[in-house]
């Protein structure tokens, strides 16, 4: 990894529009007394604002104008390009989508244990159980004394985790363990290298013994009450050690979004390699991992072809928050995504997107609180799409603050597409990001050794150029390099 520069100008304006989400408004969606803006009411699918068709809301917060005109999408647009969304706007319209819930919709907090809270966010803050440390205890192996030396050393010593022990006399040593319970009248811990035993078995120091010098005393780190972290806080591992030490077995959290993955297609095997027509699934195996980096929790991976009626069952009959789809967006004889959402009276709220792998994407509300994103079926493009409509959704329900922007030099040249935003797999070295090959829609073998996408603007960018950068989960030292 290397160092970061934020983005400044107009790239960090572009950044802020886009997905940026503040922690209090996601946490908002596990709140009771949050009070809805009137740009967060979304009418559900097939409410009264529903057409015969699914209702399509393109561009940036146009979801939640009033008086928006409804214009029931066809399979084949010959100006599909120019209804596309925008890159920025299509992430901002994932975060917004998760905001959008309606009150009896919003997600209550749930209490976890310890063990199962890692990558959660607390909907609670975290107060003091009691002072830490709770009695005063010695930060260093050695001698407790009391008063000025030399001392006599008393017979038995002090170790951690055993009741008060007695009250030290003046002139009266004992030997103590690092965090154990100091006793009564002691005047300071002298550190085992700090002291040497005459041949009466009297104790000397070696240096100046100030008064206190190494015990802890009660309420250094915090007074019972104390808040130490706020709701919004990501759980980390140090977190989770905050939390034992401070008294916890549970943390009061925001549940992780419901994900259920449609894998579609004909052609897919689930293994061997690729015969008679027919390629290996990619994107099976690859999914549950990296929407659990995500902070996801995949409750089923559903394989079912090309069938528009085994499609439709799975859709309607999903309890999940989200649902991701592979494959079947575009306008192909077997491209059943948008005819089943068509049939379902579902509100498009991204119907493809200007970006390049991964276009076909889209963005769809299915019920009063549960989207569909629909991702292409090339593997890359797939990513594309996951980065770009799942992530911002996922991260948002889950209640996670957004990543904080950064750019770096390209190294090398990236070729843009004409009008499109094009996302290019990179390597980091040193201060720069360095272009990877193997990067069309279908190829994985670039994504696989990249440590992020690299977001080129139309028309390309050349070498030395300042070029916006999203992190994969596994590389970005974040708590996503968990994936069980």
């Amino acid at each position: 990894m290397t160092a970061r520069s934020l983005r400044t100008g107009e790239s960090a304006g572009r950044a802020e529009d886009a997905d940026e989400l503040d922690v209090e408004e996601a946490l908002a969606l596990v709140r009771d007394d949050h009070d809805r803006t009137p740009g967060d009411q979304v009418p559900a699918p097939g409410g009264p604002a529903a057409g015969p068709g699914p209702r399509h809301t393109p561009g940036h917060g146009s979801a939640h104008s009033p008086g928006h005109e409804q214009r029931p999408p066809t399979r084949h647009r010959p100006d599909a390009h120019h209804k596309a969304t925008p890159w920025p706007e299509a992430r901002a319209t994932a975060a917004r989508a998760a905001r959008a819930l309606t009150r009896g919709a919003r997600r209550a907090p749930v209490s976890v244990r310890l063990d199962d809270a890692l990558g959660l966010t607390l909907a609670a803050p975290l107060d003091a159980l009691s002072d830490l440390p709770s009695f005063d205890t010695s930060a260093m192996d050695g001698w407790a004394v009391s008063g000025p030396g030399p001392w006599a050393v008393r017979d038995e010593g002090v170790l951690a985790g055993h009741a008060e022990p007695a009250p030290l006399a003046d002139g009266e040593a004992a030997r103590i363990a690092t965090g154990a319970r100091i006793p009564p009248d002691t005047t300071a811990v002298l550190r085992s290298e700090h002291g040497q035993l005459d041949e009466k078995g009297r104790l000397h120091a070696l240096r100046e013994v100030a008064h206190g010098q190494d015990i802890r005393p009660r309420g250094q780190e915090c007074r019972s009450g104390d808040q130490l972290l706020p709701p919004g806080t990501l759980v980390t591992p140090a977190v989770l050690g905050l939390a034992a030490a401070a008294g916890y077995d549970t943390l009061t959290a925001v549940p992780r979004p419901r994900v259920e993955v449609l894998v579609l297609g004909d052609e897919l095997l689930t293994e061997g390699t690729p015969r008679d027509g027919l390629i290996r699934d990619a994107l099976g195996p690859m999914l549950p991992p990296w929407l659990r980096a995500l902070a996801a929790e995949v409750t089923a991976v559903r394989r079912l072809g090309d069938s528009a009626e085994a499609l439709h069952q799975a859709v309607t009959g999903s309890t999940a928050d989200v649902i991701i789809t592979t494959g079947g967006t575009a306008a192909g004889p077997v491209d059943h995504v948008h005819p089943v959402l068509e049939r379902i009276g579902a509100e498009l709220l991204v119907d493809g997107v200007k970006v390049r792998p991964g276009h076909p994407m889209l963005l769809a509300r299915t019920k009063e609180n549960q989207h569909l994103v629909g991702l292409p079926g090339n593997p890359l493009a797939a990513v594309s799409g996951l980065l770009t409509l799942a992530e911002p959704l996922l991260r948002t329900l889950a209640a996670r603050p957004a990543p904080e922007p950064y750019t770096l030099p390209l190294r090398d040249e990236a070729h843009g597409h004409p009008y499109d935003t094009r996302l290019v797999p990179v390597v980091l070295r040193g201060d720069s990001a360095v272009p990877l090959h193997y990067n069309g829609p279908a190829m994985l073998r670039g994504i696989a050794a990249a440590d992020a996408l690299a977001v080129v603007p139309p028309g390309g960018a050349r070498a030395g150029q300042e070029a916006e950068l999203l992190d994969l989960p596994w590389a970005s030292a974040g708590i996503g390099v968990c994936f069980t």
